[in-house]
């Protein structure tokens, strides 16, 4: 690629999967949500960059995988994300020898933990890289999904 053409190099994006299933209730959710219950999550990062590496790659797919999946499995996965503030459901889950919780700051809706990944996480875990993380689109279920983006 001439040096002129990298000068306006458009924003190139690469995307990876993750699934994980986590358990959560939305508190004072207006129907059968306000239980507490789970989900088969499927989780979509787009990772962005304006410059490719060396090898014209956005960022290894791989690495993608090694930085967000070990912080889903150890914090997420096979637990039950909580809002903080929600002290019926952290003290049922506190009887429960072992139970993993995490404590979310805001409501654990699909939007907010998908905000939550985008806007905290993803910073964290990119920092030292030239990659942004621009977009997570998380599934709920087979029929529901949010997208947030920057």
């Amino acid at each position: 690629m001439p040096d002129a053409d990298k000068a306006v190099m458009p924003a190139v994006t690469a995307v990876r999967r993750l699934q994980f299933c986590a358990g959560h209730r939305v508190y004072r959710h207006e129907s059968k949500c306000s239980n507490l219950h789970g989900h088969n999550y499927v989780l979509f990062l787009h990772a962005t960059t304006n410059q490719l590496d060396e090898l014209g790659r956005v960022i290894d797919f791989g690495v993608l995988k090694s930085v967000f999946a070990p912080w889903i499995e150890r914090n997420w996965d096979h637990g039950f994300i909580v809002w903080q503030d929600d002290e019926p459901a952290l003290a049922a889950l506190k009887q429960v020898e072992g139970q993993k919780v995490f404590r979310l700051s805001t409501n654990p809706t699909a939007e907010n933990m998908a905000l939550f990944l985008l806007h905290e996480l993803g910073p964290q875990l990119l920092s030292g890289t030239s990659v942004t993380l621009s977009k997570v689109v998380l599934w709920e279920t087979e029929n529901c999904y949010v997208e947030v983006t920057l």
